[in-house]
């Protein structure tokens, strides 16, 4: 589902109003949800005030990134290399200790995710320094806002409380963001980019709402890391439906990323 959301962002045309109609989904459904699950504990309450924030932050960067590179290079960098930094700012922050195996587990997926950004996509085989820059900021306030929601999903006492009220939060924040970037001309797109947007927005909170429940039930590291096995198929959608470059460089990369996952079933 995120690798789906990605690519329908990167083929969006004008990305920022996609995100915009993307976050207002996330925050519509947020809020028609929100009515089935109890209050969160007050706890939760500025983990989830910074999460919004990091949230807001996350969809900016990723909107640069694919305005300067391809789908299956820019989503692996942004994606891959945040596992890596949840892995070490978990163990030393929140006491999450990993086996030598999980460790080999993350570091196959991460360099399995850089190496197949790096090589056979784009001009001169190489990512343009903005798109690298940009994705990078991406991971970071991707590791940011997993480390931050999972503090908060578990103190709220209800994932899918704390999902709901994130996905509102973050949601209303972009759109302010919007407004006094573009002001009330902002939402003035057609109706197909309505269409997608709503359609991407749903598979986002799917996704996340998953990934949130899991940070509740196993190690943050673990779960960062398996929400990566989704860069394959952004690989494969870009190549196949985007028109981007392919190869063997790819295809071996996409086999790291296989025995990373296979390594964290262990």
């Amino acid at each position: 589902m995120h690798a789906t959301w990605n690519a329908l962002v990167k083929a969006g045309g004008d990305r920022f109003a996609f995100i915009l109609v993307l976050t207002l989904a996330e925050c519509a459904m947020g809020l028609a949800l929100a009515f089935f699950f109890p209050l969160i504990d007050t706890a939760a309450l500025p983990w989830l005030l910074l999460s919004g924030v990091l949230h807001v932050g996350y969809m900016l960067f990723l909107t640069e990134a694919y305005a300067h590179g391809d789908l299956a290079q820019v989503y692996p960098l942004a994606r891959g290399t945040a596992p890596l930094i949840v892995a070490l700012v978990g163990a030393l922050a929140l006491r999450e200790a990993l086996s030598a195996t999980k460790l080999a587990a993350v570091a196959c997926i991460g360099v399995g995710v850089v190496a197949l950004s790096l090589r056979g996509g784009g001009d001169l085989g190489r990512m343009r320094g903005k798109a690298v820059a940009f994705a990078l900021g991406t991971a970071c306030f991707t590791a940011a806002y997993t480390l931050v929601d999972a503090l908060g999903a578990r103190a709220s006492g209800s994932a899918s409380a704390y999902t709901c009220a994130m996905f509102v939060l973050s949601g209303g924040g972009l759109v302010a963001v919007g407004l006094v970037r573009r002001g009330v001309t902002a939402l003035s797109v057609d109706a197909r980019v309505w269409r997608l947007g709503a359609l991407a927005g749903a598979l986002s909170f799917l996704a996340y709402w998953a990934a949130i429940w899991a940070f509740t039930k196993a190690p943050v590291a673990l779960v960062a890391a398996l929400r990566e096995t989704s860069v394959p198929m952004a690989m494969l959608i870009g190549v196949v439906f985007l028109g981007e470059r392919g190869g063997a460089w790819r295809w071996t990369a996409a086999g790291l990323i296989a025995a990373g996952v296979a390594l964290m079933r262990l």
